[in-house]
């Protein structure tokens, strides 16, 4: 069983038990979150679609930590010019695991 849920403007497919990071959440360590905004469900037997969202269908998740992904290199350049600009980032993200799909 899995489900498509939509959170931070991106989708993420989730089954029970398993562990995604998602984008920051401003929810503390511990706690519980609970997405309402699920696309799909898919059983053994079924297959649930929404249009845009199936109503009455939650996904809860238990938020493990906060941390910030990997850094990626912005860099300009103008040939011949001098012109170069180095800048670096790290995107924030909240790694949850998936405890029930309702």
């Amino acid at each position: 069983m899995y489900a498509i849920i939509e959170t931070g403007g991106k989708q993420y497919r989730v089954s029970e038990g398993t562990i995604c990071n998602v984008e920051k959440l401003d929810i503390g360590i511990g706690e519980e979150v609970v997405f309402d905004k699920v696309l799909l469900i898919k059983n053994e037997e079924r297959t649930e679609v929404g249009s845009p969202y199936l109503t009455g269908r939650k996904v809860s998740a238990k938020v493990l930590e906060h941390g910030k992904g990997k850094k990626i290199i912005v860099f300009k350049f103008k040939p011949k010019k001098n012109y170069r600009r180095k800048k670096g980032h790290r995107q924030p993200f909240t790694r949850i695991l998936i405890e029930k799909i309702s």
